[in-house]
């Protein structure tokens, strides 16, 4: 509409309060997902701290298990490599050939007693058979031209102690690791064998006092991946090979001692291994703990953390339930005082034939779109009507019907005024106010003769008027509080003339300051 601004929105003091109401509880939800987060958040942490704290102790552990069965076995195989070197070098200087049996059958009991890893101790010729050895009664003539280690010493010159595959004793039936040397004679060609094995059930018993889980594996295996020793001691693990591991094949050509997580070629558990590959002999111990044994006080931690967060939360959420409920039930009783004290409100400042405000309802309102409109810089309109020769009426068809007039009057009035900031008042008996903040002359006449014209199109019957129906007059007064000093008083006693202009004109028309002569019969 040409001259009428829409007012700025103004937020209803219920709407506010209610959404004031809104944003706590969406506050107190908040706080406690926030709370709920943060217990989430902490456990969270601290129970990746301990897995990892978990590993570490189990790193920890492996790289010492391996440490330890490394140097149990190399000082082992040392004790036999220094006793067969020793021995070698006087068998060798007295000949084979001249060897005095008893007294090196002495010796090599004397040596057994003092090494318990010791199985046994043997000479034997270059044909393969037993010349002495430590054992106490003198065992059958056997040969072992046929054991690998013999054919290896008998094709190779070389002197260095040979740790040969796990096999069984002939003698016994124990198993066995042989750690033999080559006897020479004076012309360097080969003399025979110089053999001390050790123990398989010497490395088991070792390793069978560790207190590792039941998952858990100690191993002892040749460079090239032959198994020697094993805990768990399965027998028929014994000689298989673990060359195609993931520590044989990824980790020890890149480091000779380390830590990997993998999983066993024998039995497939997942572990983490400790591996060391002894420096003097070609061997490598491996140490694992099964990864379940590794998190399983972690797990057991986590599952008792998890009922106890799920307790808690529980607890939070029963409390945080009760106190949204008594938050939304103050809200809503709250609402119900401010609907109650907003209608008593309503009740007070309206009047109550009409429907329309009362005088007191422009009162508070109008000082208010004054402050309001100075501070916008806007303008600010005022309607002053008054329903022609009303007395005539009372005087024709009675108070009531009077009563019921003005009734339909404050009804068109109200349907011609649209925007919600607009205020339609009953001023005082047959006198109607209409404030129109943020509209200039132009918009309030419109609006004035619209409100006219929905009076005379009520075609109500008045003959005591020239025109024998009812109408209205109205005043027209604009101003901008913002340039100019602007009371109620002023904008009502200045509305207020220009109505009496207009009834003095001839009614049935309005007037405003720019236009004062603006009439408009039917």
């Amino acid at each position: 509409m040409p001259g009428r601004k829409q007012p700025s929105p103004m937020v209803d003091e219920d709407v506010a309060k209610t959404v004031r109401g809104g944003t706590v509880f969406r506050l107190t939800v908040s706080f406690m997902l926030v709370v709920v987060l943060a217990f989430l958040a902490v456990e969270g942490w601290r129970m990746w701290r301990d897995y990892r704290s978990a590993f570490d102790s189990a790193r920890d552990s492996v790289t010492n298990l391996a440490r330890a069965t490394a140097q149990h076995a190399e000082d082992a195989i040392r004790q036999v490599d220094v006793l067969t070197g020793t021995l070698g070098e006087r068998v060798e200087g007295d000949g084979l050939q001249n060897i005095n049996v008893p007294r090196i059958h002495k010796l090599l009991v004397q040596q057994s007693k003092i090494m318990p890893q010791l199985h046994g101790l043997f000479i034997y010729g270059a044909d393969g058979q037993w010349i002495v050895t430590d054992k106490e009664t003198t065992p059958e003539p056997v040969n072992n031209a046929d054991r690998d280690y013999f054919q290896y010493h008998r094709t190779h010159e070389d002197k260095n102690v040979r740790i040969g595959e796990v096999v069984k004793s002939r003698s016994t039936n124990d198993l066995i690791i042989p750690i033999s040397r080559r006897l020479n004679n004076l012309d360097g060609s080969f003399a025979g064998v110089l053999l001390g094995t050790i123990k398989v059930s010497y490395f088991v018993d070792y390793y069978g006092d560790f207190k590792i889980d039941d998952k858990g594996a100690l191993v002892l295996a040749m460079r090239n991946g032959t198994i020697l020793v094993r805990r768990p001691f399965i027998a028929s693990v014994v000689g298989k090979s673990l060359a195609d591991s993931e520590i044989f094949k990824r980790y020890l050509p890149n480091a000779s001692q380390g830590i990997a997580e993998v999983k066993a070629v024998v039995d497939d558990t997942e572990r983490l291994y400790g591996y060391r590959a002894l420096t003097t002999y070609p061997l490598v111990v491996e140490a694992g703990l099964s990864r379940d044994s590794i998190i399983a006080p972690w797990r057991r931690d986590l599952l008792k953390t998890g009922w106890v967060l799920v307790v808690l939360i529980g607890v939070l959420a029963v409390f945080g339930l009760i106190v949204l409920s008594q938050l939304r039930q103050r809200m809503v009783t709250e609402r119900k005082l401010r609907r109650a004290h907003q209608a008593m409100r309503d009740m007070a400042l309206t009047d109550s034939l009409t429907g329309l405000g009362n005088r007191r309802r422009l009162d508070t309102a109008l000082p208010e779109q004054i402050r309001l409109a100075a501070r916008q810089g806007s303008t600010l309109s005022l309607i002053m009507l008054d329903v022609d020769y009303f007395k005539r009426y009372n005087d024709s068809y009675g108070h009531a019907a009077g009563d019921d007039c003005l009734g339909a009057v404050g009804t068109a009035i109200q349907q011609a005024v649209k925007r919600p900031g607009d205020l339609a008042v009953r001023y005082g008996g047959e006198e109607f106010t209409v404030l129109l903040p943020n509209t200039d002359g132009a918009g309030a006449a419109q609006v004035a003769e619209e409100i006219l014209q929905a009076i005379r199109a009520l075609d109500i019957e008045h003959c005591a008027h020239p025109l024998g129906k009812v109408t209205a007059s109205a005043g027209i007064t604009t101003a901008r509080p913002s340039f100019e000093s602007v009371t109620p008083a002023s904008l009502i006693k200045a509305a207020d003339a220009l109505l009496y202009v207009a009834k003095h004109q001839g009614r049935n028309r309005w007037c405003c300051a720019n236009e004062p002569s603006a009439s408009h019969p039917l």
